[in-house]
């Protein structure tokens, strides 16, 4: 594959993986809250509960309808263009991919079918059930999606053998230390995402002054769940620093636009230059210590240069460019970093709210509420590109190089026309996923709804009570 066929395929794999991976963590955050929802209504049996279960299922459901399915794409792309790639180390990528569509998305759809299905059907305990193994098989999914992509970003767990990658230790996938605190980390993003987006909501209709007591619940119900989350979520980030760190020095150091070894090393709350063609960046606001501290865990820690590294690789790997792009990295680090700060103080201020009694009279919160909601998507794709981009120019790191993965029989035409039908498609399928997010979520909760909720619990003089689950 030429150059330019291999920065198409690029282009390509991102725009799936950007766009596929706006929709996972709000499926497995929403499928979480849900249960959450529906476990309440079990336990109270008050209506309200049972009306937003439904209520934000729905939204559940149409996102995973439209977003979660995108992500077969890339399993085709590793085939048709990355085949070079896939024949060295399928051995090894391949397993945990196995596992995500035999076990866990099969586990995920299933109950999906028989939550959706099995309103008035299924015992309510049964029920109640199939949203958790939902929940469950969604987060288990992102788990064997995460130990792949681990892999490909400190291999363990293999040796090479007639010039392949094969597997010889399983269980050293799961046991990664990329992967469990990356894992953590994917996790606690969508668990955020999904608060952010229930918080969204709810404050609207608060906003609008309907419906307050149903959305005044789910309003608590995502910051209760939002506020320890974004706390655990800093210091799981600070702990994923300090294992990039051991085993991906050059993306830290692009991180900072670090290009000369620092010890003790500031953070730069912003900067001027530093890129490729400029070496020499203007800090603005320079925090003393802290990126020793979020490297090295230490206060006084080194952290060794771009300049350095890239020597280092060049005795190592021979010649070549290993430095990432400086921009992409420095920016998305301070885009997670800047708006998680943004988001936890929401969360707070929420909680204090809260706790007074006045969450709902506080129009300047509600407002700023439904504007967070696009916080999360920016982080996620901050978050997607620090660690994407941070590997090149490796495929693998240190196995094998990304120019030399793509396939040879693809040629660039192929890939652009691909590209743009990919494209296409996805602009259509993004406005009908944001069209029926936004109408369902502003259609209320209906009045034969809630009637019918008065009836159940309040059946008319002198009928028979009705039989349920």
């Amino acid at each position: 594959m030429s150059g330019t066929a291999n920065d198409l395929a690029r282009w390509q794999f991102a725009t799936t993986s950007v766009y596929h991976f706006f929709f996972v963590p709000v499926t497995i955050g929403l499928a979480f809250l849900v249960a959450i929802l529906q476990t309440a209504w079990y336990r109270t049996d008050k209506p309200e509960y049972k009306r937003m279960t439904r209520f934000f299922g729905t939204l559940l459901l149409i996102n995973v309808a439209i977003g979660v399915v995108t992500g077969l794409v890339q399993e085709f792309e590793f085939g048709m263009n990355w085949s070079t790639y896939s024949r060295y180390v399928g051995g090894v990528f391949g397993a945990p991919l196995a596992m995500e569509g035999l076990a866990a998305f099969f586990l995920e759809s299933t109950f999906l079918g028989l939550w959706l299905f099995g309103w008035d059907r299924l015992p309510r305990r049964v029920h109640l059930a199939c949203i958790w193994a939902v929940s469950i098989g969604s987060m288990l999914s992102a788990m064997f999606i995460l130990i792949a992509n681990s892999w490909m970003q400190h291999p363990v767990g293999y040796e090479i053998k007639n010039g392949h990658a094969v597997l010889n230790n399983v269980w050293a996938l799961f046991v990664n230390p990329t992967f469990v605190w990356g894992y953590a980390h994917v996790i606690l993003a969508s668990l955020i995402t999904g608060c952010l987006v229930m918080l969204a909501v709810s404050a609207w209709y608060l906003r609008k002054g309907a419906h307050l007591e149903s959305f005044r619940r789910t309003a608590k119900v995502a910051l209760l769940v939002l506020i320890p989350t974004i706390v655990i979520q800093l210091s799981v980030g600070n702990q994923l620093g300090l294992i990039e760190n051991n085993y991906q020095p050059m993306k830290i150091a692009a991180a900072e636009a670090q290009w000369n070894s620092c010890k003790p090393c500031s953070f730069s709350a912003a900067q001027i230059g530093g890129g490729a063609n400029d070496k020499t960046p203007k800090e603005i606001i320079p925090i003393p210590h802290l990126l020793s501290v979020l490297a090295t865990g230490t206060w006084g820690g080194g952290v060794t240069g771009l300049n350095q590294l890239q020597a280092q690789d060049v005795a190592k790997y021979g010649p070549g460019n290993y430095v990432p792009d400086v921009f992409i990295q420095y920016w998305s680090m301070r885009v997670m970093a800047y708006l998680g700060s943004l988001v936890l103080l929401l969360a707070a201020w929420g909680g204090w709210l809260m706790h007074r009694g006045r969450l709902e009279r506080s129009r300047v919160f509600l407002t700023l509420s439904v504007w967070a909601v696009v916080t999360p998507f920016l982080m996620n794709t901050a978050g997607w590109l620090l660690t994407e981009s941070g590997r090149q120019p490796w495929i693998v790191q240190g196995l094998q190089k990304t120019v030399k993965a793509s396939s040879p029989s693809v040629s660039a035409t192929e890939i652009a026309i691909s590209l743009a039908v990919f494209v296409g498609a996805y602009i259509a399928l993004a406005a009908a996923d944001l069209y029926l997010m936004l109408r369902y979520s502003r259609r209320g909760l209906s009045e034969a709804d809630a009637e019918a909720e008065s009836a159940q619990r309040e059946p008319p003089p002198g009928a028979f009570p009705a039989l349920t689950y």
